[in-house]
């Protein structure tokens, strides 16, 4: 494929007017500041000049553009997006959010709230190996905590979202993991163990500074609470740990639910659980249209060769001309930063993993690097980039639950920051090498 550096540019467009226009109003103390110009229609020019800049009869530009909307990555993320938003609406129209919240305070501590959601966070991400499926059940209890109680709302879904990517990085049955895992011809249990000496020392910091920012936190109200109304979360986290299809998991919460509220509340009924779940529906309308949009200018972008020339250049720079001298670091860092660009690209840490694997695989090769060494880069920055991207699914379903600009919510994922640092640490000071395991395939 010909590599072509102007195919980026779309992203750089969409980027100045998404982020440039939120920064403006900011600056100028507009009230939601990032919604004044929404990404969806921000990336609307970005597709234009994509489109332009292709080559070929517009039909088969406007078929790629199309064929990546309908990516089956993107079409899993829009469902996901769907069950989400109903299962949260519905749960909060019932009841069940303001007595999961009451339930969780009258157990753990009020100092210990903080690192207490990042910790079951992090645990059923690791469980389920989806950060969507549980920010979109964690982050509604993150806003209940903040309604009952002084804490800081973008500091508890900072918090969520950190939990969700620790998940996410670590779960053996992640799609993440499974991707780097393949691409790199090693074992998912040793990429897990030597991906653990990594994110552990950041959750362990994480947890010490929310520990920090929750000492002097208050309870403003009683934290009396019906089971019954916490069950539709009890059931909803119980089929996740134990494994089950995330359309299940969600689709089983929405079910039961609206069950309670039926059996329950005298004043809901049949009409007012349709307009709850439609609710949750149109509150993902945004991030959906912009998921789709994503997925359309990634393919555009890839077709025209600007993943190519990330790679190249990459490439290059880590060969530097000499392919017969071999220097781990180098490898590592080229391998770091080729998922790292792609994720900004896509705006996908699995497709970013998939698009990158033979490439980080041949660099690895090249310069003898450890093939679980790797794919644990791989998976690490993926989901760093993934889980600071304020573009990317994750940060743009925390924020439309809790109504948070995606700037406030990335400057509060204190876990993803220091993974990424911990990481970059290990690659200048670790000592890894290829001669410790062969590839598996």
């Amino acid at each position: 494929m010909r590599a072509n550096p102007l195919a980026l540019l779309p992203l750089l467009l969409f980027l100045a007017l998404f982020i440039g226009s939120g920064v403006y109003y900011q600056s100028i103390n507009v009230d939601y500041a990032f919604y004044q110009i929404s990404a969806p229609v921000a990336i609307l020019p970005a597709i234009v000049l994509a489109l332009l800049l292709g080559r070929g009869a517009l039909n088969a530009r406007l078929d790629t553009f199309i064929k990546g909307v309908g990516d089956s990555n993107i079409i899993t993320m829009c469902l996901i997006y769907l069950l989400a938003g109903a299962f949260a609406s519905v749960a909060k129209a019932v009841g069940g959010v303001d007595a999961t919240v009451n339930f969780g305070l009258s157990f753990i501590p009020a100092q210990l709230v903080l690192p207490g959601l990042f910790v079951i966070t992090a645990f059923i991400a690791t469980a389920m190996g989806t950060s969507m499926g549980t920010i979109a059940a964690m982050t509604p209890i993150a806003l209940g905590l903040t309604e009952v109680s002084d804490l800081s709302l973008p500091l508890c879904v900072g918090a969520v979202v950190g939990g969700a990517m620790f998940g996410d990085n670590l779960s053996i049955i992640s799609d993440t993991t499974i991707a780097a895992t393949r691409s790199q011809g090693c074992n998912m249990r040793d990429k897990f163990r030597m991906n653990f000496k990594i994110a552990l020392p950041a959750a362990l910091i994480t947890l010490i500074w929310l520990y920090l920012q929750g000492t002097d936190a208050n309870i403003n109200q009683s934290t009396d609470y019906q089971l019954l109304k916490v069950l539709p979360y009890l059931i909803v986290l119980t089929m996740a740990l134990t494994g089950f299809n995330v359309f299940l998991v969600l689709f089983s919460g929405i079910l039961l639910a609206g069950a309670i509220g039926l059996s329950e509340l005298e004043t809901y009924s049949i009409a007012q659980y349709s307009k709850d779940i439609y609710a949750g529906y149109t509150g993902m309308q945004e991030i959906m249209i912009l998921s789709m949009l994503i997925g359309g200018l990634g393919a555009l972008m890839k077709a025209q060769g600007g993943l190519e020339f990330l790679g190249r250049q990459i490439e290059r720079l880590t060969s530097k001309g000499d392919h017969t001298t071999v220097n781990p670091k180098a490898g590592e860092a080229a391998i770091s930063a080729a998922v790292v660009l792609t994720n900004i690209c896509t705006a996908n840490n699995t497709i970013a993993i998939i698009i990158c694997g033979s490439l980080a695989r041949d660099i690895a090769e090249r310069q003898q690097v450890d093939p679980r060494r790797s794919a644990c880069l791989m998976d690490i920055f993926s989901c760093v980039v993934q889980g600071l991207l304020p573009y990317g699914a994750q940060i743009l379903l925390a924020g439309s639950i809790a109504g948070l600009s995606p700037l406030i919510i990335i400057g509060n994922i204190h876990y993803t920051w220091l993974l990424a640092i911990i990481a970059i640490g290990t690659i200048i000071f670790g000592k890894y090498s290829a001669t410790t395991q062969t590839r598996t395939g």
